[in-house]
C-alpha cells in the first residue's frame, strides 16, 4: 500500500513540475519590458544633389553624423507551434534619436531628431526540455523600419551649413534582424527573460533646404547614408497562457 502510495505521489509531482514550466506547442505569452538600442553607427558625407533644380554631386567633406543610444517600452506575443519553435510579433513606442554631427560637424552637437518605427517578426528556436525553468534561444526574423518627426533643431547649423529652412525625410526597408537569449519561468504562468538583437540597418537622410544666397532663395538638395547597425537589449517579464 504504501509503495503504491508513493508511485502515485511521484506522479503527481512529476505532473505538477511539468505544467509548472510548460513551454509546449500550443502555448500563447505575451510580455513587456524595456529595450535599450545602441546604434553602432556613422555615415558618408553629406552630397548636395541639386541646386536650383539643376543636378550637382557636390561632396563636403568631412561631413558626418552619428546616432545616440535610446530607450523605450516594447510588447511582444509569441506563439509555440512546436515545442522548441515558436513565432513572436514584436512592438515598441517609437523612440527618438538624436543626431550629432562629426568631423567639421561636430562643433554643432545635437543638429536633429526622428522618431524610429520597427515592428518586427521573429522565428525563434528554444533548447532544452519545454518542462526546463531556464530556455536559452536562437531567432532571426524581419523588420520593417521607418522614421517620423524628422527635423532640424540645431538652428546654427541650420543657418551656417544649410544656409536656410531645411526639411527632412528619410528611407523606410525592411530588414534582418538576429536575436538570442533566454526566459526563465517562475510558475505556470509568469516569466521573465533577457535577449540581445541586431539589426544591420542603413537610411538615407534627404535634405531640402530654401537655401539663401546671393542671388536670391534657391531649393538645394542634399543627402546622407546613415548605418545605424543597432544592438537592441530587450529585458522583459511575461505571462503564459
Amino acid at each position: 500500500m504504501k509503495l503504491k502510495q508513493a508511485v502515485v505521489g511521484t506522479a503527481m509531482l512529476a505532473g505538477m513540475t511539468t505544467a509548472a514550466y510548460a513551454q509546449s506547442a500550443g502555448s500563447f505569452t505575451i510580455s513587456t519590458g524595456w529595450f535599450h538600442l545602441a546604434p553602432q553607427s556613422s555615415s558618408q558625407p553629406l552630397r548636395v544633389t541639386s541646386i536650383g533644380g539643376s543636378p550637382t554631386n557636390i561632396v563636403e567633406a568631412n561631413t558626418g553624423a552619428t546616432l545616440s543610444s535610446a530607450d523605450t517600452i516594447g510588447i511582444t506575443a509569441a506563439y509555440f507551434v512546436t515545442d522548441h519553435i515558436a513565432t513572436e510579433l514584436v512592438v515598441g513606442y517609437p523612440p527618438s534619436f538624436d543626431l550629432n554631427g562629426t568631423g567639421s560637424l561636430e562643433r554643432f552637437g545635437k543638429m536633429g531628431q526622428a522618431k524610429q518605427w520597427s515592428p518586427t517578426l521573429l522565428f525563434k528556436y528554444y533548447f532544452n526540455a519545454p518542462t526546463a525553468a531556464f530556455r536559452p534561444y536562437l531567432g532571426i526574423g524581419v523588420s520593417r523600419i521607418w522614421f517620423t518627426d524628422e527635423k532640424i533643431t540645431n538652428g546654427t547649423f541650420e543657418a551656417n551649413v544649410l544656409h536656410g529652412p531645411t526639411s527632412v525625410t528619410t528611407d523606410s526597408s525592411w530588414e534582418p534582424v538576429f536575436n538570442a537569449g533566454f526566459s526563465y519561468s517562475f510558475n505556470q504562468h509568469w516569466f521573465a527573460g533577457v535577449s540581445v538583437s541586431y539589426l544591420p540597418l542603413n537610411t538615407t537622410a534627404k535634405l531640402n533646404t530654401q537655401a539663401r544666397t546671393p542671388v536670391g532663395t534657391l531649393n538645394v538638395q542634399s543627402q546622407t547614408k546613415i548605418k545605424l547597425n543597432p544592438i537592441v537589449t530587450y529585458v522583459n517579464i511575461g505571462y503564459r497562457f
